[in-house]
């Protein structure tokens, strides 16, 4: 009896770590699955609270003026109408003017904007000139000064030669890149081995060459993300086209926007169509482009 109960004891005491063992596993598994819980909810909750001015601006473009005001605003149209859109296609408002200008201030500014910024950080993050990072940090200084403190110097420039009300006015003072998208760019060509910068040189290759042959492949993802910034800055501008041209036909799609509403005057309903029409544009350009994003994000983590 002795010998049984001496040979009973070591098997019991093995088999209490592996239950103990089997019961944290449950647990751990129990902990994950909770945790994906709440991180599943709190990206539903956030999405929701980003994605619900976009649908409420839907919701209202597609009602009334009676139906808006007699309803809940979050309640569907009933029924569904696209009066407000052909309003603002129409003689009275034109909206087509204010979406053409916008265009092609947008398209002028990303053109030379991306260009100067890929120069100037090339040039910041491969050449070797006296006081290069004396002058980059200083050039990336400018970017604690705000936007509104240069707008009336800004201002007296462009009336002083005679570029209020017009396209040049809108375009010039942003014709260049900006220190934050120099600074980015500088940083992303800075992580290229100069392995490969030392091969290229020996095979030949020259500044340019070496910029958009070997570069500028190798930062696709980045200069997509740049570009899209780029975009969305440009299009949402509203300060300075405001300013600097405020008749009719140089109206951005902002201002463009924002003059629908007036102190006496306004139809909730009409600048809900606007605005879903400003904004539809860019999460188009953003579902397009959001592997790139992605990527580049997940490129910028790994440097």
């Amino acid at each position: 009896m002795t010998s049984q109960h001496q040979e009973s004891a070591p098997s019991s005491a093995l088999s209490t770590p592996t239950a103990h063992g089997g019961r944290t596993a449950a647990s751990a598994s129990r902990s994950r699955a909770w945790a994906n819980v709440l991180t599943y909810a709190f990206l539903l909750a956030a999405g929701v609270i980003v994605l619900a001015p976009f649908l409420f601006s839907v919701m209202t473009s597609l009602k009334t003026p009676r139906q808006f005001n007699t309803t809940w605003p979050l309640t569907l149209p009933d029924p569904w109408t696209i009066e407000n859109y052909t309003a603002l296609f129409g003689e009275r408002y034109d909206f087509v003017v204010p979406i053409a200008v916008t265009a092609q201030v947008v398209v002028v500014l990303v053109l030379t904007q991306m260009l100067t910024s890929v120069l100037a950080a090339y040039a910041f993050a491969v050449l070797d000139f006296p006081g290069r990072d004396a002058l980059f940090w200083v050039y990336v200084a400018c970017l604690m000064i705000p936007a509104v403190v240069i707008i009336i110097p800004l201002y007296s420039m462009m009336t002083s030669v005679g570029l209020k009300n017009t396209f040049a006015g809108l375009v010039v003072p942003f014709l260049f890149a900006g220190p934050y998208a120099i600074f980015l760019l500088r940083e992303n060509f800075r992580s290229v081995p100069t392995d490969i910068l030392d091969a290229a040189k020996l095979d030949g290759a020259g500044v340019l060459r070496t910029l958009f042959r070997i570069m500028l492949p190798m930062n696709v993802p980045i200069l997509t993300t740049l570009l899209l910034i780029t975009v969305v800055t440009q299009w949402n501008n509203f300060m300075w086209p405001l300013v600097i041209a405020p008749k009719t036909e140089w109206n951005v799609i902002t201002v463009a926007t924002a003059a629908l509403q007036t102190q006496y005057e306004g139809n909730w309903t009409l600048v809900m169509a606007a605005s879903t029409i400003a904004l539809l544009p860019l999460v188009i350009l953003f579902l397009v482009f959001q592997r790139r994003i992605t990527s580049a994000i997940g490129i910028t983590g790994l440097r």
